[in-house]
């Protein structure tokens, strides 16, 4: 199929993007690497009437260490990201989950700005925001301002941006040198959406976890914190009693969706299965 008739701007600059953006009220879209929004327009899912090309604005693909923080441009190509040395060293768990990403075409275009605004429930960056209690920086007609991830997913395919704001920088605060992190994934084959997926990012002290931090993707309408699991983890350390009691509690905690990838419950059991390997791996990581 082929897309709705629609207007195509290719603005210079952040500010020429935002003013196009409010002479559409809301009826145009903005194009960040186009995986997802190009066949939604193909199957006339989605019907813009205009598209504003954002791969012209210099200054939006950068990956920079700011006081503690890894700040990276909207721009930035999730193929770059699996190879940048600094990620590698700051940010191990995004460079993981990354691997996960569809194929190579999908990372070669794909955006981390992208994949965050779209929201979809099945991808792996949101997750990894919301592990690494990261936030998003965005731009509209009132100014800057910054979202935490736990603020920024409100349901499948929907986040609380305004329509007249753009993503311009994701932070991630840098983890711990001490850190072990972890993700596992379920899809029907490798590059597919996911069917259930969980990251793992773990600080310990012996045999202590003094911080846990676990989320999901792919189970229920958005990417969520594990907390219960996390408590747990960091009251009775990673043996594997406590473990095996985290991997309840998140499976406890998920409001899973059935679709005809999975029933809920197979969902629920995935995430508990899951769970206990990435953090078993991520252990084992640091061995």
């Amino acid at each position: 199929m082929k897309p709705a008739k629609f207007e195509y701007h290719v603005p210079a600059s952040v500010d020429e993007a935002l003013a196009i953006l409010a002479r559409y009220d809301g009826e145009a879209r903005v194009l960040a690497g186009g995986q997802s929004l190009v066949p939604m327009m193909n199957f006339r899912l989605a019907t813009p009437k205009a598209i504003i090309d954002l791969n012209q604005i210099a200054g939006l693909a950068y990956v920079e260490e700011e006081a503690g923080n890894v700040r990276i441009g909207s721009m930035t190509r999730q193929r770059r990201l699996e190879f940048d040395p600094l990620v590698a060293t700051k940010l191990p768990l995004l460079r993981e989950a990354l691997r996960w990403v569809g194929h190579l075409p999908t990372r070669s275009r794909g955006t981390i700005g992208g994949s965050i605004a779209h929201a979809d429930p099945s991808a792996e960056i949101p997750m990894v925001l919301q592990t690494l209690e990261g936030e998003v920086v965005a731009r509209g007609p009132q100014g800057e301002r910054r979202v935490a991830a736990q603020d920024l997913f409100d349901a499948a395919l929907t986040t609380s941006l305004d329509p007249f704001e753009i993503i311009t920088e994701v932070q991630f605060p840098s983890i711990p040198a001490q850190a072990v992190c972890g993700v596992q994934e379920f899809a029907r084959r490798k590059g597919d959406f996911a069917i259930a997926a969980v990251a793992v990012m773990l600080v310990r002290d012996g045999e202590r976890c003094t911080k846990a931090r676990l989320a999901t993707a792919g189970v229920g309408p958005t990417s969520i914190r594990l907390r219960d699991a996390e408590a747990v983890l960091e009251q009775h350390g990673v043996g594997e009693a406590a473990i095996a009691e985290a991997a309840e509690k998140a499976k406890a905690q998920v409001d899973p969706v059935s679709d005809l990838n999975g029933s809920a419950e197979y969902r629920r059991h995935l995430t508990g299965v899951l769970m206990s390997r990435a953090i078993v791996k991520a252990i084992a990581s640091s061995a």
